[in-house]
């Protein structure tokens, strides 16, 4: 598929006409490195909200951003009206799913920079630009999820939007729904030995769903000469799974029930002001906490495990920052962010009724972490922007309880970023940058998981972020007014690089943890492709593709052989088709999904781990969805999916050693291969 892209890409481009009218908007031409998209250019895909707006944007691949602690980062590639949103838990997709369309005035894609405009830290972001007229919208939308073993899986959210005169705002939604786990589903288990004999036949039998109850809201308002916008999320996820083994041979049934209560809440605001007219303030702060509770539960012929976890973390976080535009081509941001975040986790175990010891299993973990900052954009000529940038990171980790330790990490980021619009049409981006990751809370505490060999699987804290040195080169060209081919390429050499590794006691080998274990390299090849279909006889079409493909190389601490990094995915991919049939009111379209298409929370992927008695090997298919909507009025849309149409299988394979794997017989080979069905949803949205 990939291949079939950039073959497409080629083609597209070998047939481009010349053409300095690349732009929907000649008012932002590429030479800016912005391109303005008015809601004209979308109208005749009669879009319903923002988001249905971005995911057309051509050239962009939307990223709803990552989930990591403080701000500096976190934020998705789509600002709205200039800037991020001050959130985490509410994710970026769903605050752009309650911007009415009617409510947007255009949308601009900025591609290196642009006066004004926070770029964090990304060559290329969306800016959504809203209308300021005064009044109501708002909408409700039913909805159903129909599986293929019988379950209807209903779902209700309805939001407003109020603005009134003066620059005052409000907002509000409410989300109530189930939705179907679709790694869980029915297939076969087997089990066999090193030497080909087969150990376990069974039937699986398993099915899992989570629950939204998600209620936000946010307030804007003119204060002390600037703007406050305040925002708030309380959202309740519980999760529940039931898997079932039936053993053929040798006969007897495997039983495992696991629960998740998830609490999640957050509160921020965002103040900022012009202090002249060449110097903006922005102040930021944000609090959120996050509480889980989970349980599992595993029956088997001659063991009962029982695992209770319970998690509570804080964060609070203060930013600020002020921009300064020296002069029309040259501007200075300066800033710092400060950080607060706890952790406090207790696990316990207890197999055949007798507790069994778990590293890290009782800790509080707190983090004071504290950075500044400094930018300068630089436009020395109408085709090149250039940003330099230099951080500055220190922080400080202690933890009680089983694991006691405290100490310092500091670390300085430089950052460069040139880019050059060598034609209207034609434009190359270059970075070099450090990057250091952040510590993930979820790798100091102990998961719900023992090896079947009873090698415990342990957290660690006592962990220093991966730090690497990136150098990505891209290349953009665009075409046929909306059609654009982009290639980029990254290198990245790691050093601290967080894997799994053996913990080891006087008597050896006790447990598997994460771990640091040394230097490694990544490489990355992306590719993405839109390409308008017109000149190819299908009217008001679009094909929408992006590959990517990675290769890593690590030190394994067990072997010291070379082998790639646990976890991650080595190719993606993913194809959108949509097409408007404007004279039936409607549009229809097929994703294709293999990999990590942010814009959808289905998709397939290969990840593989290696710990210390055992490799484990997941695998999810190709998912594929087809989709049509029929809007009979401008206010009322219906849209039924085909979800899975290849009724995609969700794969786990693990290879089990006798004990660490470099010097222990294979024992077993255990292989469970579950098949989900295709599913109908159906939705139903009134706008007001």
């Amino acid at each position: 598929m990939g291949m079939l892209m950039i073959a497409a890409a080629v083609a597209a481009l070998a047939a481009a006409e010349p053409s300095a009218d690349v732009t929907p908007a000649k008012a932002a031409t590429s030479e800016t490195g912005v391109i303005a998209y008015p809601a004209s250019f979308f109208a005749e895909a009669s879009p319903s909200t923002a988001y249905d707006m971005v995911i057309r944007v051509p050239g962009f691949s939307f990223d709803k951003g990552t989930v990591v602690r403080g701000l500096a980062g976190s934020g998705g590639n789509v600002l709205i009206d200039g800037e991020p949103a001050v959130a985490k838990n509410d994710a970026l997709d769903e605050i752009l799913k309650r911007i009415p369309a009617g409510a947007v005035a255009h949308v601009d894609l900025i591609r290196g920079g642009a006066p004004g405009i926070d770029m964090q830290g990304r060559t290329v972001v969306v800016n959504l630009v809203r209308k300021s007229t005064a009044g109501f919208r708002g909408a409700t939308t039913t909805g159903a999820y129909f599986v293929y073993d019988g379950r209807t899986l209903g779902s209700f959210r309805a939001e407003g939007q109020w603005r009134w005169a003066g620059g005052r705002a409000a907002e509000a939604s409410i989300i109530l729904g189930y939705g179907p786990d679709d790694q869980l589903g029915d297939g076969r288990r087997i089990r066999t030995a090193a030497n080909g004999s087969t150990l376990i036949l069974s039937d699986v039998d398993a099915d899992g769903k989570g629950l939204k109850q998600w209620t936000t809201g946010a307030y804007e308002t003119p204060l002390a000469g600037g703007k406050l916008r305040l925002n708030a999320a309380y959202m309740m996820t519980p999760y529940s799974a039931e898997v079932t083994d039936r053993l053929r041979f040798p006969g007897g049934k495997e039983y495992q029930y696991d629960t998740m209560d998830r609490l999640q809440a957050e509160v921020g605001g965002r103040y900022t002001r012009h202090l002249t007219p060449r110097l903006d303030l922005e102040a930021v702060a944000f609090q959120q906490w996050n509480n889980n509770d989970t349980k599992s539960r595993f029956e088997g012929a001659n063991l009962i495990r029982q695992f209770e976890g319970d998690r509570k973390t804080t964060e609070s976080v203060g930013r600020g920052h002020v921009r300064f535009a020296q002069s029309p081509t040259l501007t200075w941001e300066f800033g710092a962010e400060g950080a607060y975040n706890k952790l406090d986790n207790t696990t316990t175990l207890f197999q055949n009724g007798a507790k069994v010891r778990v590293p890290a299993a009782s800790v509080l973990v707190t983090e004071k972490r504290g950075e500044v900052f400094g930018t300068a954009t630089w436009r020395p000529s109408e085709a090149i922007t250039v940003e330099a940038g230099l951080r500055q990171e220190r922080s400080t980790i202690s933890s009680e309880g089983d694991v006691l330790l405290e100490k310092q990490l500091q670390f300085t980021k430089p950052r460069v970023a040139v880019t050059w619009s060598a034609t209207p049409t034609t434009q190359v981006r270059l970075r070099v940058e450090r990057e250091v990751g952040q510590l993930n809370f979820d790798d100091f505490v102990a998961p719900s998981s023992v090896a079947s060999t009873g090698t415990v699987i342990a957290g660690n804290p006592d962990l220093s972020p991966q730090q690497a040195w990136v150098v990505e080169a891209a290349v953009e060209q665009r075409f046929w007014k909306s059609g654009a081919a982009i290639l980029t390429l990254r290198h990245y050499e790691l050093t601290d690089v967080i894997d799994r590794a053996p913990i080891f006691g006087a008597g050896g080998s006790v447990a598997d943890a994460p771990g640091n274990i040394g230097e490694g390299t990544k490489d990355e090849v992306q590719a993405s492709l839109s390409l308008p279909l017109d000149r190819f006889h299908i009217p008001a079409a679009q094909l929408k593709a992006q590959a990517v493909w990675r290769r890593s190389e690590v030190t394994d601490p067990l072997t010291l052989q070379a082998r790639e990094i646990s976890g991650l995915r080595h190719m993606e991919w993913d194809l959108h088709f949509t097409q408007d049939l404007a004279r039936w009111k409607s549009n229809w379209g097929i994703d294709v999904n293999k990999g990590g298409s942010n814009a959808n929370d289905f998709y397939g992927w290969r990840d593989r781990a290696y710990r210390l008695s055992e490799i484990e090997t997941r695998k999810l298919d190709t998912w594929v969805t087809l989709f049509g909507e029929y809007k009979p009025k401008p206010d009322l849309s219906v849209r039924l999916e085909l979800l899975n149409v290849t009724e995609r299988s969700a794969e786990r394979i693990r290879e089990v050693y006798a004990g660490p794997r470099d010097r222990s017989a294979l024992l077993y080979t255990d292989v469970r291969d579950l098949r989900w069905g295709r599913v109908w949803n159906l939705r139903i949205r009134k706008s007001f």
